[in-house]
């Protein structure tokens, strides 16, 4: 029982009793007590498994500490590395290009006729000569006959009127008859004379539409699908034709260059230079053939301010075929003598081109560069690098200023290369 107030023992009135508690709050209590226990234990259990990759993570996260010149952890780093060698090195203009044939050719018939035979196959090659089509020509034999005939009737007539004109001149010198009569006889003879040449032009006429009739390829290349078969009846004025044949080699590549690059390939030619043309395909990764420059145009397109040239190649292996896209190099100098690095050495900022340079000690120092020409995986420098230099290609997104390296460089170490050695790359035995 509480203690009565002061108020309470002066009123004399009884204090009231404490609250007792309610018989569901007894039973809550416990039960609240092992919820949290639960939930503790809980957590515990998730800590214990959680806490190593916790570890994990944050070890990772944390970058290794930095001593001395800027190296980390004080360690050498391994590095692939490249020297700087002397070489030779193409300046090259590129364009996009088209596969042209030297020679097209479509095939159509002189003469009027059933076809009787076809003799090639498609796709076959064929020679300049070979016998392609052969139209009916018994039609053209029968002109040919009608017209031999007439010309021995002519020359008959001919014959005659030459023995007439002899016996009128006796008797024109005999005043046997009148001068008007002997030069009827002679203006006969002369028509008789140009019938002749008429009859003997119907011949030929003839025996060329004969020729015409027995079609023949008119050049070296393959024959495409035929446009015609057995039995048809073609013409002269048919603008199909009946096949179509390509020169495929030699084939050239018809490419343009811009006006600025004129005067070089143009000085090039006119000291008789033969100007060196290479054909890649679309994507620059195989080349298909080697070329000259065979000519240029004779005008600039106006509207893209660019000049076509053509370029020869050999294609006995037909990898360039007639309309293909290629890229088209072509070669307009070559500098040799120069100092020349793989791509992968060189590296850029926004304000700089630089390298990482391998200094005596095995150390590294970014160095200042200047880059020329860029052919293939190989870069010409122009200044900050000499012959003989080693520079890291691999890595070098660990180096800072001063870092340590054991540079290893393809071809001159002793475990690659089939055993080279030294920095000459010569093979024998060394030491390891």
């Amino acid at each position: 029982m509480s203690r009565p107030t002061p108020t309470e023992l002066q009123t004399g009135t009884p204090p009231a009793p404490a609250p007792q508690p309610s018989v569901e709050q007894e039973r809550r209590g416990p039960k609240r007590g092992w919820v949290w226990l639960v939930v503790l234990a809980v957590v515990g259990v998730a800590a214990y498994f959680l806490w190593p990759k916790f570890k994990a993570m944050q070890s990772t996260t944390t970058p290794a500490p930095t001593t001395g010149k800027g190296k980390r952890g004080g360690g050498t780093t391994p590095v692939v590395a490249a020297r700087a060698k002397k070489g030779n090195i193409g300046v090259y203009d590129t364009a996009l290009g088209a596969v042209t044939p030297v020679y097209t050719d479509l095939v159509r018939s002189r003469v009027d006729g059933e076809l009787m035979r076809v003799l090639f196959k498609e796709g076959q090659i064929v020679k300049k000569g070979d016998l392609l089509v052969e139209i009916d020509p018994r039609p053209y034999q029968v002109q040919l006959d009608q017209a031999q005939g007439q010309l021995v009737h002519d020359q008959a007539l001919l014959k005659n009127a030459h023995v007439d004109l002899d016996r009128y001149k006796v008797l024109l010198n005999q005043q046997a008859i009148p001068e008007q009569q002997y030069a009827t006889q002679e203006a006969l003879v002369t028509q008789y004379e140009g019938t002749i040449k008429t009859d003997q032009a119907a011949i030929d006429s003839a025996k060329l539409n004969l020729v015409y009739a027995h079609i023949t390829a008119p050049i070296d290349g393959r024959v495409g699908l035929r446009l015609v078969d057995p039995g048809n009846i073609v013409h002269a004025s048919d603008t199909t034709g009946l096949v179509v044949i390509t020169q495929l080699d030699p084939i050239s590549v018809i490419f343009t260059i811009a006006e600025d690059q004129l005067p070089q390939v143009q000085a090039k030619m006119h000291a008789g230079a033969q100007l060196h043309v290479e054909a890649w395909d679309r994507e620059n990764r195989n080349k298909l053939a080697d070329g000259v420059l065979a000519t240029i145009d004779n005008q600039i397109d106006p509207t893209t301010g660019t000049l076509r040239l053509r370029a020869n190649f050999e294609n006995k292996a037909d990898k360039l075929f007639p309309s293909q896209f290629v890229n088209a190099r072509l070669l307009v100098e070559e500098k040799s003598g120069i100092v020349v690095l793989p791509n992968a050495a060189i590296q850029r900022n926004s304000s700089t081109t630089y390298v990482w340079l391998v200094k005596p000690d095995q150390t590294v120092t970014v160095r200042q560069v200047s880059v020329g020409v860029t052919e293939g995986d190989q870069t010409e420098m122009t200044s900050g690098v000499a012959a003989g230099d080693e520079v890291v290609t691999v890595g070098v997104d660990r180096l800072v200023e001063g870092s340590r390296v054991n540079p290893q460089i393809p071809g001159e170490n002793s475990n690659e290369g089939g055993g080279k050695t030294g920095k000459a790359g010569k093979t024998g035995k060394g030491k390891s």
